[in-house]
């Protein structure tokens, strides 16, 4: 958090001591050292909430996203529906079927005739 090297801690300690005594600069340091945690760990539960919402929000919109082809496929399916008709398209493949049918039924009747 701070860029802080050994020399600038025993600058502020030798300061702390001629400043605030050395009997009270146990319970000083303690009392500085517990505020300091507290503020790291509140520093860092904001942080990983503002990188929660980023990801909560980047997320939303890859649904979004998702959402809106996912649409658009719909509508070309629908389309190509509409734009082949499946039902002729089946019965033009039924069609050939049973007249295939009927001329395989015919040719044992033409040829029981011919005899």
């Amino acid at each position: 958090m701070f860029d802080m090297g050994f020399a600038e801690m025993l600058v502020i300690g030798i300061v702390a001591l001629l400043v605030i005594g050395p009997e009270r600069l146990p319970g000083v340091a303690k009392t500085a050292g517990s505020y300091f945690a507290r503020l790291r760990r509140f520093v860092s539960n904001v942080k990983s909430d503002v990188e929660r919402e980023f990801r909560t929000d980047e997320l939303q919109r890859m649904l979004k996203q998702q959402q809106d082809e996912l649409s658009s496929l719909k509508e070309i399916v629908n389309e190509t529906r509409h734009d082949v008709n499946l039902e002729s398209i089946e019965k033009s493949i039924l069609e050939p079927a049973s007249d295939s049918k009927k001329d395989i039924a015919d040719q044992p009747k033409a040829s029981l005739t011919e005899k």
